[in-house]
């Protein structure tokens, strides 16, 4: 089983953008961890970094996964195209944000992602992923 993992833009900015917001992990630590947790659940995991809305959504429609795991950032808040993609394929993904994007800005509550998603994961850091993961393959055990 495979999992996608589909980071938005400006996290390969993690552990030098905003370090009160998104921490201090950087993306190559958070991938690692990710792929490590995927491994011991018997997910074959693969984090790739786009900062590209088309870029994200012809990954997507690639759909080489069966399940998709994705942090749009700010695209969460903007990106229909995002969103058709992921409702094209079919298959269940986990929105993922490092940040409670409920108690940020307004502009930040409102997700296209989450009508498509089979659940949303907020506000725990980049633990948020490794939560992801689990969900991942809980998912693909039912």
């Amino acid at each position: 089983m495979k999992a996608l993992v589909i980071h938005g833009p400006n996290l390969n900015m993690l552990g030098k953008r905003e370090p009160d917001v998104y921490g201090s992990k950087t993306l190559e630590q958070v991938d690692k961890e990710t792929v490590a947790l995927g491994k011991e659940l018997g997910l074959d995991v693969e984090c790739v970094q786009l900062n590209g809305e088309g870029e994200i959504a012809t990954r997507i429609q690639k759909s080489d996964f069966d399940v998709l795991i994705i942090n749009p950032a700010a695209y969460t808040h903007t990106s229909i195209t995002i969103r058709d993609a992921i409702a094209a394929i079919g298959k269940p993904a986990v929105e993922v944000h490092i940040s409670n994007i409920h108690k940020r800005e307004e502009y930040r509550r409102r997700s296209f992602i989450s009508e498509v998603a089979v659940g949303q994961i907020s506000g725990f850091g980049t633990d948020g992923y490794l939560l992801a993961v689990r969900a991942a393959a809980g998912l693909l055990a039912k």
